[in-house]
């Protein structure tokens, strides 16, 4: 019998909540919702519908590496963009303030990047 059940947040520590919320919020079509230490987005539609991300600060965060073994990415955010629409979504996310990080040159169905609290995500062809 389980002890307790998975909470349906995902919480990302960064040193700017609020401007990593914005981020994401404007990547993912959520709404920010507080301020301060602790600041969320919610989805009142699509594929993330009643799922929450939130953005905890913690001060001296150190971003993780990709790819580095001294700096683990420890897990990272796969997000689908339909086929024929990987260029369009990159360019909207670089305008956020997203890093690429690995590029595909046209060969894989993926790219990797860095939001800008430097945790890496993967636009992925869906």
């Amino acid at each position: 019998m389980a002890i307790t059940t998975l909470r349906d947040v995902l919480v990302l520590d960064c040193p700017e909540p609020g401007k990593l919320a914005d981020f994401y919020a404007r990547l993912l079509g959520g709404k920010v919702e507080g301020e301060g230490r602790w600041v969320e987005v919610t989805f009142d539609s699509g594929a993330l519908k009643g799922r929450t991300f939130a953005f905890q600060e913690a001060p001296g965060h150190v971003p993780p590496q990709w790819p580095s073994a001294e700096r683990s990415q420890q897990f990272h955010l796969d997000f689908y963009v339909p086929r024929g629409e990987l260029d369009a979504a990159e360019r909207e996310a670089l305008e956020l303030g997203a890093e690429l990080l690995q590029g595909d040159g046209g060969e894989l169905d993926f790219r990797v990047y860095r939001d800008p609290a430097g945790h890496p995500f993967c636009l992925c062809v869906e």
